[in-house]
């Protein structure tokens, strides 16, 4: 079972590496897509040609993050069982509502044409986003509890980095600021997703080099 909980750093590495490079590469193979102005889940959209291994890879990538939280949950609960426990909602909450529920509901390539599944998809994703903003926010907390003071810096400035650029997606989505240097939705959303993983993945990646080499 330690083993096990031990793999649970590599599924975290996997899957928060997988949707930055997945979100690049897919595009490659979506004529028409344009990765710095359209969100990552038009890659799903109904008429999209990389529709299939963008869902399939949703889905791993949920189940991913809930196969962490064992591995989190033992290495953080010791420094406090109350930042640990928000720390593993935050990240279920976006494992199920901006990952798992993106495979089986997904946007429109328009944003005018609103479904069911569509406004499905939004709640998921706004909430799951949302929460795990404070994620970074969570890792510095614990790392002072630690007395590891450089990561909690880094983790302090990935958290505003992250409102920043989450901001930025938001504000990109606005008719006030179309054509303008701010509309540029797939590019905030990538750098927001960069700087909410960054002192998660600098924790596996510790993690790992503790536990395997």
């Amino acid at each position: 079972m330690d083993k096990f909980i031990s793999f649970g750093w590599i599924f975290l590495i996997v899957a928060m590496a997988g949707d930055l490079i997945v979100s690049f590469i897919l595009p490659l193979f979506y004529k028409g897509y344009r990765t710095f102005k359209m969100s990552i889940s038009a890659l799903g959209n109904p008429v999209s040609p990389v529709r299939i291994p963008f869902n399939i890879w949703m889905l791993l990538e949920g189940i991913l993050f809930l196969l962490a939280l064992p591995a989190i949950w033992k290495a953080f609960y010791p420094l406090s069982g109350v930042v640990t426990v928000l720390l593993m909602i935050f990240i279920s909450f976006f494992a199920v509502g901006a990952c798992i529920l993106t495979c089986f509901f997904s946007v429109n390539e328009s944003k005018d044409e609103v479904t069911a599944a569509s406004k499905i998809h939004g709640a998921g994703s706004v909430i799951g986003f949302m929460l795990f903003l404070f994620v970074p926010l969570l890792i510095a907390i614990l790392s002072f509890k630690s007395s590891d003071s450089t990561m909690g810096i880094v983790s302090i400035i990935s958290f505003i980095l992250s409102i920043a650029f989450f901001t930025l997606f938001v504000m990109s989505d606005k008719q006030d600021f179309k054509n303008g240097p701010i509309d540029n939705e797939g590019l905030w959303q990538r750098l927001n997703l960069f700087f909410m993983y960054l002192p998660l993945a600098l924790v596996a990646i510790r993690k790992i080099f503790e536990i395997y080499i």
